[in-house]
């Protein structure tokens, strides 16, 4: 067991070896020629500034490995450049501990909830950089509310419940924030056909088809009130509202929500908490819609109020949901859809697709509309979701929240936290990566903001794609053969047109591919045969991780750790590898070296290379008829006549019979006799057995049962029983048989009887009825008249009775 475990141990320790082996390679394998490409390849690879670190033939790809291995090769620590990444925060504002009932009022900008707020992250490529961030809800925080109500006709009911929603909604709200504004608007549908009748007088009332009702011209949408701390003004305003008309059943709500979203000045959108609540009966239109009135353009998600009044809803599409879910995000709109039950299911996909948003049941007349304000409020406040903004190429982030009674979220579920009282407080774990540089190496600046929020987190990002070294470079150095490159990090950077190590041979003297073709074995070959590099015409070989393994030849074509392996050794441990090939030791031989020419472990005893029966093949015999076994071809199991040869002397030794029963002892003692429960039969019938060996070429073995057994006589009772059986097993099948021909001859009979009645001809009888019976006073007809009717043969059905 210890040896298996041995076994497994050694087994992972390799692979374990051979995958950091592998990865380590990456930093070679990356061919880098400067620093600055070195760093960018992965966090763990380094560069070696050592003048003098490149030996006779490397080329300068030969300075990017891994720290430990510079080292080993003898660059020192203080040569290597190794940058690391770094994370500095700039403004770290502690969270707002302020309690409502504090006599002190803050503003909104004097408020914090999210820390910290801004910082700056120094990247290299392949190293993420983590910081936490935290996030308290806090308590009386400002809150800003805009109704959005649908003014269709069927919404008339609404109106009269929402004329004195503002003083109601004010009064509850005051217990969750003492800085509350509210502000009204309405929207119908677009002006054109078909949404609306165009007729004159329908566009003055477009109500004049029910009950003689006074509408108010149609419209698009309208900001009737500014946001406002006046309850009594709301009120005011809504009550002078007039109900309008429509054609469709859709309504045009998609381009009020988008110019409630982009107007900020005209609506008073102040950096608080933002809640639109959007009130309608019906469904909605999106883009593409507008293409029934002639409207092609898309939306443009911009400003278009004049008067308060939309002025282009003639002229752009209605926007899409992708564009309407950008602008409330952009703009941290929290979206409450208070709608009929009858729309539910039609708002609640649409929840699914707009981030903090919700989704209430609105009574047939709008009667429950602020307790549906109170609880969507306290759903979204109660979530908080992370959203960073668009990335820069090749940057990464990664979120892990840890959330209220410790909960923890990664992936998706990183972003967020839910069931967030006022006052808790959560945090999050952000690690951002970069996987390359950006062109020239730019900074770039990012924000991660919750939903529905106004305040953000501003980081900024600095990529780290050049080693410190680089700022001493000397351009045009002498090291560099004539002033052709920059030397820096104890390299040549080469100028424009110039190449190899030195930059000392020039593109312009020489094209390129005739250098790339005297590094081909041939046009079918890679250059360097892609284990090295073409510098100047010539191939420098590639560095292998293991220092004792190395690319050789003109094309680096020849290798010395790519030849045939035995018993897990290269050349089996008795030659070595020169270009893929092994060159044996003496004494050995074969692909492998696996092969020895040493013929003394086939020699027999009596001094014959196995016995004269075989060859020796790699120190072992190859037995040339296969009967002959053996290390040396000395034993023969099937030979003929070795049985016979010693069985008297086995018979005398074992049982003290046989031929040589007087001359046993000074016969037959050339053998070890060993006793054994097998059997084998004599001359006499009776059983006993033995087996021949040979062991150690010299010592004869005869293994013999342990008892002599002859045959008893034959027992008569077994025989008569069996033969009395079969008679009477015989007596009974055949008694079955003809029990079996009888019924299937019966069976026939009855078939034949069967069918001979059915076929049967009856004669015709009188018919008698019963109104026969009747005038006849014949009482007795009445008996005849059932008998015959149960007499009546089946055949004869189609017959009068």
């Amino acid at each position: 067991m210890d040896l298996r475990l041995l076994s497994i141990a050694t087994l992972l320790g390799i692979l374990c070896f051979c995958s950091a082996q592998q990865e380590g390679s990456d930093c070679i394998k990356a061919n880098a020629q400067s620093c600055g490409e070195c760093i960018q390849v992965a966090e763990k690879c380094g560069w070696c500034t050592d003048i003098d670190f490149l030996k006779q033939g490397e080329s300068k790809s030969a300075r990017c490995d891994e720290l430990q291995s510079l080292i080993t090769k003898g660059c020192t620590k203080a040569k290597i450049e190794n940058p690391r990444g770094s994370t500095s925060i700039n403004k770290n504002k502690a969270v707002t501990n302020r309690k409502k009932d504090m006599a002190e009022k803050l503003k909104a900008d004097q408020i914090t909830q999210i820390q910290p707020q801004k910082l700056t992250l120094n990247l290299r490529s392949g190293e993420a950089q983590t910081f936490k961030l935290k996030f308290k809800r806090a308590e009386d925080y400002p809150i800003d509310l805009y109704y959005l109500m649908d003014l269709s006709f069927s919404m008339k009911d609404d109106l009269e419940n929402v004329k004195n929603l503002g003083t109601d909604l004010m009064r509850e709200m005051k217990e969750v924030t003492s800085d509350f504004k509210i502000g009204f608007g309405s929207f119908v549908e677009k002006t054109v056909m078909p949404y609306i009748s165009t007729t004159p007088a329908r566009l003055l009332n477009p109500c004049t088809s029910t009950n003689n009702d006074t509408c108010t011209s149609p419209f698009s949408y309208k900001n009737v009130l500014k946001l406002t701390e006046n309850g009594k003004e709301f009120n005011s305003l809504v009550s002078k509202q007039q109900i309008s008309g429509n054609l469709d059943s859709p309504e045009g709500g998609f381009d009020a929500i988008m110019q409630v979203a982009v107007c900020g000045d005209a609506i008073g959108w102040r950096n608080v908490t933002r809640l639109l609540v959007f009130s309608t009966d019906a469904g909605f239109h999106f883009a593409g819609d507008g293409k029934l009135g002639g409207i092609v353009l898309p939306n443009d998600g911009k400003c278009h109020l004049e008067n308060n009044m939309y002025t282009m809803s003639h002229y752009y599409d209605y926007p899409s949901i992708a564009h309407l879910v950008q602008k409330l995000s952009d703009n941290n709109i929290q979206t409450i859809f208070a709608v009929t039950e009858e729309f539910q299911p039609v708002y609640k996909e649409l929840k699914n697709l707009i981030p903090k948003s919700a989704v209430g049941t609105l009574s047939s007349n709008s009667s429950n509309v602020i307790k549906l304000i109170i609880d969507s409020y306290n759903s979204l406040s109660s979530e908080v979701i992370l959203e960073n903004g668009k990335l820069p190429e090749g940057v990464s982030i990664t979120y892990k929240s840890i959330c209220k009674n410790g909960w923890v979220g990664t992936g998706e579920n990183g972003r967020k936290c839910s069931n967030i009282s006022i006052g808790d407080e959560v945090s999050f774990e952000i690690a951002i990566k970069s996987e390359k540089c950006p062109p020239q190496g730019k900074s770039e600046t990012i924000t991660i903001k919750p939903l529905g929020f106004t305040e953000n987190v501003e980081i900024v990002l600095n990529f780290i794609c050049e080693c410190e070294c680089s700022k001493d470079g000397k351009p045009l150095s002498e090291m560099c053969h004539n002033g052709n490159g920059t030397f820096e990090c104890g390299a040549c950077r080469c100028n424009e047109g110039r190449i190899g190590r030195l930059c000392e041979c020039s593109t312009d003297e020489v094209r390129t591919d005739d250098l790339d073709a005297n590094c081909r074995k041939d046009n079918g070959t890679d250059i360097c045969s892609n284990n090295g590099d073409c510098v100047c015409g010539t191939c420098e070989c590639k560095k292998r991780e293991n220092p004792e393994e190395r690319y050789s030849g003109k094309f680096c074509e020849c290798d010395n750790f790519n030849c045939d392996r035995s018993s897990n050794k290269l050349c089996g441990g008795h030659g070595r590898c020169e270009c893929r090939v092994c060159i044996c030791d003496a004494n050995y031989t074969g692909s492998a070296c696996d092969c020895s020419l040493d013929t003394s472990t086939c020699l027999a005893a009596n001094k014959q290379i196995c016995n004269g029966r075989g060859t020796c093949e790699c120190g072992v015999c190859k037995c040339t008829n296969p009967k002959f076994q053996g290390p040396t071809c000395e034993i023969c199991p099937t030979c003929s006549g070795v049985c016979a040869e010693h069985k008297d002397c086995v018979q005398c030794r074992a049982f003290d019979t046989g031929e040589k029963k007087d001359t046993c002892e000074r016969d037959c003692s050339y053998f070890n006799l060993i006793r054994v429960k097998d059997r084998d039969k004599d001359a006499n019938d009776c059983w006993f057995y033995y087996t021949y060996a040979v062991r150690n070429h010299t010592e004869r073995e005869v293994y013999v049962v342990d008892t002599l057994e002859c045959p008893a006589g034959p027992d008569i009772i077994p025989i008569v029983a069996g033969v009395v059986a079969g008679i009477v097993l015989i007596g009974l099948a055949l008694l079955l048989i003809w029990k079996l021909l009888m019924i299937i001859h019966d069976r026939r009979e009855f078939a034949k009887f069967e069918k001979e009645k059915m076929n049967a001809k009856w004669d015709t009888v009188r018919r008698i009825t019963p109104t026969n019976l009747l005038s006849e006073n014949n009482c007795s007809g009445c008996f005849l008249l059932f008998t015959l009717q149960i007499s009546v043969p089946l055949k004869a059905r189609g017959d009068s009775v």
